[in-house]
C-alpha cells in the first residue's frame, strides 16, 4: 500500500465530508447519513476507492474516536451537573434506555432472532444523537419545561446507553463463553477493569492536568489522556468505553480547577468522527440488506415503542405536570454516532454475526437520523403549546 494513495484518498475523504456537512446544514439534511452514505460509495460496498482495509482501519481508528465520546460523556457526570437537572431528569433517562432495551432485546428474541444479535442491538437501541436533538430544541426556540428536559436527558442518557451496552457485551460473554466460571471473570475483567483504570488514570489526571492554562487542560494534556487510557485499555482488555467514560467523570468532579475538563477534545473531535461514520459506510456489507430487511423494520419499531413506554413510565415516576410522558419518548428518537460505534465493537466481539448487527445498525441510523429530528421537532412543538 503507496503512503501517498493513501494520504490523497484521506484528504479527499475529508474534503468531501466538509462538502456534505455544508450541504446537509443548507438542505437540513443530517450529516452522519451524508458521511455513511458517502462510505458506502467510495468504499468496498459499491465502487471500492479507498486504498485501506476496512477492518483493519476500523481496528486501530474506532477506539480512538469513541474513547473521545467516551470522555466527553463522562464529563457530563459531574455532580453538581446532576443535581441542577434534578431527579427528574435522571428517572427519565433511565426508564428511556431500560425501557428501550428490554422492548429491542425481548421483541427480537421472541421473533427469532439469535440471541446475540438480538442483545447487541437491544444496547446499541438505547443510543440517541444528543446533537440533533439540541439542533432542533434550538432552531424550534422553546423554552418550556418539557424542552428543558429533553435537553437535559440527551446530555446525559447516552451515558447509560454506554453502561447498558457494555453490561450487555459482557452477559454475552457469559453465555456464549466456554466455561461460566471463566465467562464471569472475563464479564468482570472487562467492566470492573474498565471501571478501575478509569479510577487510577483519572485521580492523577484531576491533579495534574489544567496547571499550564488555569480553567481546562489543553489539547496535548486532553489527547494524551485518552490515548493513553485507550491503549491501556485494549492492553489490558477490559471496555475502552467504560474507562473513558470513566476517567472523564473522575476528573469532572475532581479537578475543581477545571471549568470544562477535556473540552479540547471538542476541537478535534469532529475529524476523527468523519472518518470514523466513512468508514463505518465502507464496512457494511450490501448483500446482506435484502436478508436484514425484516430485521431492521422490527428493530425499528420495537425502538419506537420502548422509547415511548419509557417516557410514559418515566412520567408515571416523576409525576410530570403536563403528563409529557409520550412526547418525551418521541423526542428522543435520534441515533447517531455511538450507536455506530457500539456495533462495531460488538461486530469485533462477535464476527459471526457481525454484518447483521452492522447492516441493521447502520441502516437504521440513517433512518432515525432522517426521520428522528421531525419527530423531536413534533414532540417540542405539541408539549411546549400544550396540545395532547
Amino acid at each position: 500500500m503507496n503512503l501517498d494513495i493513501v494520504l490523497i484518498a484521506l484528504g479527499v475523504v475529508f474534503l468531501a465530508g466538509l462538502a456534505l456537512d455544508a450541504l446537509g446544514r443548507r438542505m437540513h439534511v443530517p450529516r452522519v447519513s451524508l458521511l455513511i452514505l458517502l462510505g458506502v460509495v467510495v468504499g468496498p460496498p459499491v465502487l471500492d476507492l479507498l486504498p485501506l482495509d476496512i477492518a483493519s482501519a476500523n481496528d486501530a481508528y474506532a477506539p480512538i474516536a469513541l474513547s473521545m465520546v467516551a470522555f466527553l460523556l463522562g464529563g457530563t457526570l459531574n455532580t453538581a451537573a446532576l443535581r441542577e437537572r434534578g431527579r427528574q431528569i435522571l428517572t427519565l433517562s433511565v426508564t428511556v434506555v431500560l425501557a428501550t432495551a428490554a422492548f429491542v432485546g425481548g421483541g427480537l428474541l421472541l421473533a427469532g432472532a439469535p440471541l446475540v444479535v438480538a442483545l447487541a442491538l437491544a444496547g446499541i437501541a438505547t443510543a440517541t444523537d444528543p446533537a440533533a436533538t439540541r439542533d432542533v430544541v434550538r432552531e424550534s426556540g422553546a423554552t418550556t419545561p418539557f424542552s428543558a428536559n429533553i435537553l437535559g436527558i440527551v446530555a446525559i442518557d447516552d451515558v447509560w446507553g454506554v453502561l447498558a451496552f457494555s453490561l450487555i457485551l459482557a452477559a454475552l460473554d457469559m453465555m456464549t463463553g466456554a466455561g461460566m466460571g471463566d465467562s464471569i471473570a472475563v464479564g468482570l475483567r472487562d467492566v470492573g477493569g474498565g471501571v478501575l483504570l478509569g479510577v487510577v488514570l483519572g485521580v492523577p489526571a484531576a491533579a495534574l492536568t489544567g496547571r499550564l492554562r488555569p480553567g481546562e487542560p489543553t489539547l496535548i494534556e486532553a489527547v494524551g489522556v485518552v490515548l493513553l487510557t485507550v491503549g491501556l485499555a485494549l492492553w489490558l482488555e477490559v471496555s475502552y468505553l467504560i474507562a473513558g467514560m470513566t476517567c472523564g467523570a473522575v476528573v469532572a468532579n475532581l479537578a475543581r480547577h477545571h471549568e470544562q475538563p477535556f473540552h479540547e477534545i471538542q476541537q478535534i473531535e469532529w475529524p476523527f468522527m468523519l472518518l470514523f461514520f466513512v468508514l463505518a459506510g465502507g464496512s457494511l456489507d450490501m448483500s446482506y440488506l435484502p436478508q436484514a430487511g425484516w430485521l431492521v423494520v422490527l428493530y425499528i419499531g420495537l425502538r419506537i415503542a420502548g422509547r415511548l413506554v419509557g417516557g410514559w413510565l418515566g412520567d408515571l415516576l416523576t409525576r410530570q405536570p403536563g403528563h409529557d410522558g409520550l412526547w418525551t419518548g418521541l423526542g428522543l428518537l435520534p441515533q447517531a454516532g455511538v450507536a455506530v460505534g457500539m456495533a462495531l465493537v460488538a461486530a469485533e466481539r462477535f464476527p459471526e454475526l457481525g454484518e447483521p448487527i452492522l447492516a441493521v445498525t447502520i441502516t437504521a441510523t440513517v433512518a432515525f437520523e432522517v426521520v428522528g429530528p421531525l419527530l423531536t421537532g413534533l414532540a417540542v412543538r405539541r408539549a411546549g403549546d400544550g396540545r395532547r
